[in-house]
């Protein structure tokens, strides 16, 4: 007990010459604490056992055990984190019996595992409530063994052994947050042990635990102002206020392409009509203000004609609507692309419009699928 007391010293130690220097830290930095409770299990080695029991014997296997972690650590930032704490990987064991009547004997054992670990743990998160994470340190393990014979089993020189290691564990995990101090943990992990008869394994551990994060912002600051007549008056300083959040968006707009009093072209053609230009004017004051990210504009035609001149078409449409909202309408053009997609996706269903030669009736059902779309992504400051 001990060396694991002094082992906590030294891990205790590491993680709080590391913590400390970043204390100091960015808003995505603070303390937590948690617990994790679960199952863990061992692989028990039957044929190392075998040869230890006289004639023929049966074995049977306890390698499940009831497991649990506390832990305490610090995130410095959105992507890592040191944590450090205690863990009980519960209690294996097996049972072992020689075959009766001729040589009639037992042979029990019983192992039980716990320790403290230090790891360094990288998360991914994946957007406001869930996040991924790995991690990979070392622990300090203390495994107790017990073992028991009767009959012609002889007994064990030590039966009650005991060690102590420094290994390896690793992990990986998802946690979902709840709100901003508490979130939810599930977690395999593998921790290297050492047992107390020179043999080495693995225990597997999965658990489900809670985890809690300390607010890490600080207080406004107090000034001291000294006031006539030697008086001295403490005045509070409120922080200043925070910047204003920003929203991110997501907009479509259908332009008729043709066939509609407000289109942007011609039937056939790729020049901008006046309409047009006006429809797209007011799209752009839309828009003034935000932050955009991306924009693009894609060209949609209808299936009369071949698909090389429609795809041809829709692309020289889509790259007029770009070049216009570029020059007239100030809109970067490192943020705005344009494509075509042909007949590929048209907006009438199948058998709706009856025909392939392009008479009147037939261009007008299929006026929908002619169309200029406009998928504009980006940021503005909420109100």
């Amino acid at each position: 007990m001990k060396k694991l007391i002094k082992a906590a010293g030294t891990l205790g130690l590491v993680g709080c010459a590391v913590m400390s220097n970043a204390y100091a830290a960015t808003e995505d930095s603070f303390w937590y604490l948690g617990g994790n409770i679960g199952q863990s299990r061992a692989k028990i080695d039957d044929a190392r056992i075998t040869p230890q029991l006289p004639g023929t014997a049966t074995i049977s296997d306890n390698n499940k055990g009831n497991a649990f972690k506390l832990f305490g650590g610090y995130q410095f930032n959105r992507n890592f984190a040191l944590e450090s704490g205690y863990f009980n990987l519960g209690e294996f064991g097996y049972n072992a019996s020689t075959q009766p009547p001729a040589l009639p004997g037992t042979l029990s054992g019983k192992i039980k595992l716990q320790g403290l670990n230090l790891d360094a743990v990288g998360m991914l998160p994946l957007g406001d409530k869930f996040s991924v994470f790995g991690r990979v340190g070392l622990q300090y393990a203390q495994a107790k063994d017990n073992f028991s014979s009767t009959g012609v089993v002889a007994p064990p020189a030590k039966p009650n052994p005991s060690k102590n290691a420094l290994n390896y564990k690793a992990g990986v995990g998802v946690q979902y947050d709840f709100n901003r101090s508490l979130g939810m943990r599930v977690e395999a992990e593998r921790y290297r042990i050492d047992d107390a008869i020179n043999n080495k394994g693995n225990i597997n551990m999965y658990s489900l635990g809670l985890v809690y994060r300390f607010d890490q912002r600080k207080p406004a600051p107090v000034e001291k102002v000294v006031m006539p007549e030697n008086k001295v008056v403490y005045v509070v300083t409120p922080a200043p206020p925070a910047p204003p959040a920003e929203i991110i968006f997501v907009n479509k707009v259908v332009f008729s392409a043709d066939s509609d009093t407000n289109a942007l072209f011609t039937f056939g053609k790729s020049e901008l009509k006046p309409t047009g230009k006006r429809a797209l004017d007011k799209f752009a004051d839309e828009l003034r203000g935000a932050n955009y990210r991306v924009i693009i504009v894609t060209g949609h035609t209808d299936r009369i004609g071949s698909k090389p001149a429609n795809m041809k078409l829709s692309l020289h449409r889509a790259d007029v609507v770009k070049d216009y909202l570029v020059e007239s309408a100030g809109i970067p053009a490192d943020k705005i692309s344009a494509r075509g997609a042909g007949e590929s996706n048209p907006l009438t269903k199948p058998g709706e419009c009856e025909g392939n030669k392009a008479t009147k009736k037939l261009v007008e059902c299929l006026a929908p699928d002619r169309r200029v779309e406009v998928d504009v992504t980006g940021t503005r400051t909420a109100k």
